[in-house]
């Protein structure tokens, strides 16, 4: 089995992950690559006596690879995004991080979730991803024009709020005065769009939610919306720019720059283990209708 790995960040705690993910990945003898950086980062703490393969970017990565690790949180997930692409090479994550609730694997699950892996006890579950194009174009997101969880506009030098021209399949909506909007898939409906207000949606929900950043509009209300749809939008405010994000990529656009905004032509492909729901994880790690009435697990 060829597989990669990826991680954002190194410490003590990511070193014994490591040390074990790398364990019990030889000891099946898979063929290991790990991303460059991170396998400076790996040399720099851990004294291991194989030289692993790296890889530096996406186009290192090919059909012939059966997976992707993750080291690190949900946001390694994330930014593993940039790599993967739409390689279809389906990841799974190892929790180093706070929440995990896409990267569910904790330590001492490794061993299992290798054997899991080997003895093809999964299921792939397809994430889906938005994408955005705008004009004029804006360099920064020309070719990583995609993202998991959001795509946030919101205002950037200013302390007033900004104003979002929004049409839905090129009919007007509304304008929303806020300090932003996030268009967020089903996989990110639970983290920036709920902090804002916004609905859980199921993963597999073949639907977007726009959720405005504290509106001044009591009429202003979360709105979700069929994942086909078109969605354009135009910033306009006090001063000359606004921030657009893609996940935790963030960059500069002009106010009156159109933005295009839409489902993404593939989907990030994610491992879930036996015994691992979305509704299992949303009760375990957002206390999802907790209630000390509640007998069942």
């Amino acid at each position: 089995m060829k597989i990669a790995i990826y991680g954002h960040y190194f410490n003590e705690e990511a070193k014994e992950y490591v040390e074990d993910l790398l364990k019990y990945l030889d000891l099946k003898g898979a063929t290991i690559f790990i991303e460059e950086k991170f396998s400076k980062l790996i040399d720099l703490r851990i004294e291991h006596d194989n030289n692993y393969p790296i890889f530096k970017d996406y186009s290192d990565l090919d059909s012939t690879f059966d997976l992707m690790f993750t080291v690190g949180g949900d946001g390694t997930i994330l930014r593993s995004i940039t790599y993967l692409r739409d390689s279809n090479i389906p990841v799974i994550g190892l929790n180093i991080g706070r929440l995990g609730f896409l990267a569910t694997v904790k330590k001492e699950e490794i061993s299992i979730a290798v054997d899991a892996i080997y003895n093809k006890e999964f299921k792939i579950v397809e994430r889906t991803l938005l994408a955005v194009k705008t004009e004029p174009q804006v360099k920064e997101i020309e070719e990583l024009n995609f993202a998991l969880n959001e795509i946030t506009l919101s205002r950037k030098d200013t302390a007033s709020m900004i104003t979002v021209d929004t049409y839905l399949n090129d009919e007007y909506l509304t304008s929303y005065w806020a300090d932003g909007i996030i268009t967020s898939t089903p996989t990110g409906s639970t983290g920036y769009s709920l902090s804002c207000g916004g609905p859980v949606i199921s993963p597999q929900a073949e639907s977007f939610v726009l959720t405005p950043i504290a509106p001044h509009n009591l009429n202003a209300r979360p709105l979700i919306i069929p994942d086909n749809t078109k969605i354009k939008m135009r910033i306009n405010g006090r001063e000359n720019q606004s921030f657009i994000s893609l996940d935790s990529r963030i960059t500069t656009i002009d106010n009156e720059t159109d933005i295009y905004i839409e489902k993404a032509p593939f989907t990030l492909k994610m491992i879930e283990l036996k015994g691992q729901t979305f509704f299992k994880t949303l009760r375990k790690k957002l206390l999802w209708g907790e209630d000390t009435r509640n007998k069942k697990s």
